[in-house]
């Protein structure tokens, strides 16, 4: 499996999405970002560790840390390997008298663990390329207004034509673009996913 490093680029939240985050990868070499919506426990998990931020009682990931230090059990890295019904998946590798084991997780889990043990997090190449949003795709003609709301277009109840859906799909990519200038990754990401499932 070809795999990209990635680095957490930070967190986002609008008052539309009922408590979510979107957790915003950068690819270390590259231009690729990747927004994952997350839940706000861990968001908050990720984010109290970047801030170094002691909570008084440690959270479900900080006891993993202290479990698995206290069984030498170290994790090497993670991966985010799959993707399926917009649902992403990861792989927590850890080490373990000299053997390797492939613990299956949520991404946000993953991540929240990775940032405890100081662990370099990955994503696989075929999911940056169909997930990512590219930086020098970030320049579109043709945006909305400032303040109107970004919605997907309305399909006819029938089969569109081919013209139609691709008028739809570009329609969909310059409002993806105008969420990105804005940093609304959650929106960004719900468009991708619009557009991702334009194309299939």
């Amino acid at each position: 499996m070809n795999k990209v490093q990635v680095d957490i680029l930070g967190l986002s939240t609008s008052p539309h999405t009922n408590g979510a985050y979107a957790l915003i990868l950068y690819e270390v070499e590259g231009k690729r970002k990747l927004p994952i919506i997350i839940g706000g426990f861990e968001a908050q998990a990720i984010a109290l560790k970047l801030e170094n931020i002691k909570p008084p009682r440690p959270f479900t990931h900080d006891l993993f840390k202290a479990v698995a230090d206290t069984f030498q059990l170290n994790v090497t890295e993670i991966v985010i390997d799959e993707l399926h019904n917009e649902t992403f998946y990861a792989k927590v590798v850890c080490e373990m008298d000299g053997e390797s084991h492939e613990i299956d997780a949520r991404p946000s889990d993953a991540i929240a663990i990775a940032v405890r043990f100081s662990a370099p997090i990955f994503v696989s190449e075929e999911i940056m390329d169909e997930a990512g949003i590219r930086e020098e795709d970030e320049k579109a003609e043709g945006a909305l207004p400032e303040g109107e709301a970004a919605k997907p277009p309305e399909l006819p109840s029938t089969t569109p034509s081919a013209s139609k859906t691709e008028f739809s799909i570009a329609d969909l990519e310059k409002r993806l673009q105008e969420a990105i200038d804005k940093e609304d990754y959650e929106e960004a990401a719900r468009l991708r996913d619009e557009i991702n499932k334009g194309r299939s």
